[in-house]
């Protein structure tokens, strides 16, 4: 659209990786979108190593609507790439879903609507059942508890990548340019105008999903580190225990020394108590190393994501 266009009532944005033949059937579902609001569409790739960029600029050049594809220049993560993508939105009101389709349009309209005869600035999808892989489930409900206890999310509030906000909520949220964004902790630090709906949740009709082991260990890892100083106070709290662990059984020797006598100590207890006492150090050791590690990262300026390529599609492309 020109610069003195008015900006669309609505603006998706879709992060991709590794999409592949998923971006047709993706792109026809937006075609066939029948929504009475303007609205526009932001594509990510995040690093795509099968073409999806190239597959997408073919299938774009007569798209009916507003289109911004962003290529980043290597893969930064989900968080990373559907940040990017907010800060190239231009709606009232952005609702970020994933590539694979189980987030069906029409639940996206849903979000949408809600969101807008409401008061909050965000609304959270969740589900009555969910159609992801039980791993997939299993590390979704990790992070939710994480969150709960480190960053003091709701206990009845799911946090899923189905959601819809407000240009105010990300205005707030975008100026964040660490290197290891989590873009739940995040929205749950910069409001507490929070909603829920119900929307189904549709099987995957092909690919497999870019969630892997090590992807969610770095996510738990960003939620502990970078938006919590939990870790460090459970780490002294251990410290506080185990000192506390060591005078009892001092004292312990101590009297036994008075009142028994010398005995022959055990080389297994003594090794034990080596053991949970050096294992202890390193581990607070290791916590103190990774947030003086993401410190240095982020003062020396990693980037969160490095764009190689912004291209306008469709009718009166953003320029």
């Amino acid at each position: 659209m020109a610069a003195t266009d008015a900006p669309p009532e609505l603006s998706f944005v879709v992060p991709l990786y590794n999409t592949g033949e998923g971006i047709r059937k993706l792109l026809d579902a937006f075609r066939a979108l029948a929504l009475t609001e303007s609205w526009e569409l932001v594509l990510v790739d995040d690093g795509s190593k099968d073409g999806t960029p190239a597959m997408a600029r073919r299938l774009l050049e007569d798209f009916p609507a507003p289109v911004t594809l962003v290529e980043l220049a290597r893969n930064f993560g989900e968080h990373a790439a559907v940040l990017e993508g907010c800060r190239h939105a231009r709606g009232a009101i952005v609702v970020n879903l994933d590539d694979d389709l189980q987030n069906p349009l029409s639940e996206a309209i849903k979000l949408f609507h809600h969101l807008r005869d409401s008061d909050a600035e965000v609304v959270y999808s969740y589900y009555a059942e969910k159609k992801h892989h039980w791993a997939r489930n299993a590390g979704s409900r990790l992070a939710n508890v994480c969150a709960t206890f480190l960053l003091g999310k709701p206990r009845d509030l799911y946090l899923s990548s189905f959601r819809a906000m407000r240009r105010e909520l990300i205005g707030r949220i975008v100026v964040y340019r660490g290197p290891y964004p989590y873009i739940d902790g995040l929205i749950l630090g910069a409001t507490n105008r929070i909603a829920t709906l119900e929307v189904l949740h549709a099987e995957r009709s092909g690919g497999e999903s870019g969630y892997t082991l090590r992807k969610l260990i770095r996510l738990a890892m960003s939620l502990l580190f970078d938006f919590s100083v939990m870790p460090l106070r459970l780490a002294s709290v251990l410290g506080m225990l185990l000192c506390a662990l060591g005078g009892v059984i001092l004292a312990e020797v101590v009297i036994e020394h008075l009142f028994v006598g010398r005995r022959q100590i055990g080389w297994g207890s003594l090794m034990g108590a080596l053991a949970v006492f050096s294992g202890a150090q390193l581990l607070m050791l290791g916590l103190i190393g990774e947030y003086l590690g993401r410190a240095f990262l982020t003062v020396s300026g990693k980037p969160q994501s490095l764009v190689r390529s912004i291209t306008p599609f469709g009718k009166n492309p953003s320029a």
